[in-house]
């Protein structure tokens, strides 16, 4: 079977959930090309020995730009911070590195478009890991919607909302800072539910938004923040907050519809809650992660005394395309099935040429409407795209 060398960029927590995947998905699915876990990259030796020694890397590093350049890499999967994202993903399209990036993709507009001319020049296999795409509901959400079930598309209505900084005492992490982060939940979370939108309903023309900072000083962390390019240090005191801790904003769909969307990780109790309904002129259709397996549909062509929402299990092998490959009808997957799936469509893409999707076309445009709607919440003015 013909491999390809994958380097990971990143041990903490996407690093764990993207090496589960590149290590198990050729044990369930069919796959053309294997992966072959080479090396794992980090900010300290031993943390990434230590992710290699878990996961099954067969090298530990610090230098990124070094791996990066290997002849003997061929895939850079980069599970970093938001800012380093630019930096690595362009380096890797130039030296001819398919590149599996974690998402929020950019820290703007600009960065997107550096990005993408960067793998389109270089003609490399490129992708977001906007993972719950590939979650069996929302691909059975997608067949219902592909399939005329709910009929003409009227409505979007999405909540994304976590509660992990409600503590004023929870310390001024990267993610807090413009400049590491780009945005706060406007983006870590509004990436997702901007990317579902667009897969489900379509692309977005227009945007009106709002966002709120509900605690501007937070204590800084015992050690500075790290990076991949400079060491930690000491640091006391407070500062700044320099992202939104929520942001609600409204869209127009191109095919008309209309949509809301609500993000916050000030939301106590929701420690992940993403959720979408769509609403159309023949049915409508729920989504939970929460409740992952399962999707709620309403359809009007259902006797009158018959009508009222139902619970679809999204566990049996016609629905979607990746349910066979793990267990009998009835029995959950889970959220760390999602990498799996992305990992087995990447590398399909290499085999075979196509495009998968999300891929840097989409983080593009994902970063449209999320700077659209941060100018509109600045301008208090509706922005087209």
């Amino acid at each position: 079977m013909k491999t390809l060398n994958v380097a990971i960029i990143g041990t903490k927590f996407m690093g764990k959930a993207h090496s589960n995947a590149w290590a198990n998905a050729p044990r369930f699915f069919e796959m053309g090309i294997r992966p072959v876990l080479k090396v794992a990259v980090g900010t300290d030796q031993a943390g990434a020995q230590q992710l290699a020694d878990t996961w099954g890397w067969e090298e530990a590093s610090t230098d990124w730009r070094t791996v990066v350049a290997r002849p003997d890499i061929d895939i850079v999967d980069i599970s970093t911070p938001t800012y380093l994202h630019c930096e690595m993903a362009v380096a890797a399209a130039e030296a001819g590195k398919h590149v599996f990036l974690e998402k929020p993709f950019a820290l703007s507009v600009e960065q997107a478009e550096r990005m993408l001319a960067a793998v389109e020049k270089s003609g490399v296999v490129h992708y977001v890991n906007h993972n719950y795409r590939r979650a069996p509901a929302v691909r059975l959400a997608k067949r219902l919607i592909d399939d005329g079930f709910i009929g003409r598309l009227f409505h979007w209505r999405s909540a994304y909302l976590q509660d992990w900084i409600v503590d004023p005492d929870f310390p001024l992490t990267w993610h807090l800072r413009q400049e590491t982060a780009g945005y706060g939940a406007h983006a870590d979370l509004g990436s997702h539910s901007v990317d579902l939108a667009r897969y489900l309903v379509g692309d977005i023309t227009a945007v009106t938004g709002l966002m709120a900072n509900f605690i501007t000083e937070r204590p800084l962390p015992g050690a500075g923040a790290a990076t991949f390019s400079a060491g930690s240090g000491e640091a006391t005191g407070t500062g700044k907050v320099t992202v939104d801790d929520a942001s609600f904003f409204v869209a127009e769909f191109a095919n008309g519809a209309l949509g809301s969307f609500e993000l916050s990780r000030f939301a106590p109790g929701r420690k992940n809650y993403n959720t979408f309904e769509i609403y159309g002129s023949e049915g409508s259709i729920v989504f939970n992660l929460e409740r992952m397996n399962e999707l709620q549909v309403f359809s009007r062509n259902d006797p009158a005394y018959a009508q009222g929402f139902r619970t679809i299990l999204a566990t049996e092998a016609g629905q979607h395309d990746y349910i066979a490959n793990w267990w009998p009808p009835g029995h959950m997957i889970g959220y760390e099935h999602e990498f799996h799936h992305a990992v087995v469509d990447f590398m399909h893409a290499i085999e075979t040429g196509e495009a998968i999707q999300p891929n840097f076309y989409d983080g593009l445009a994902e970063m449209q409407v999320l700077g659209a709607a941060a100018e509109s919440a600045r301008s208090g003015q509706k922005k087209s795209l």
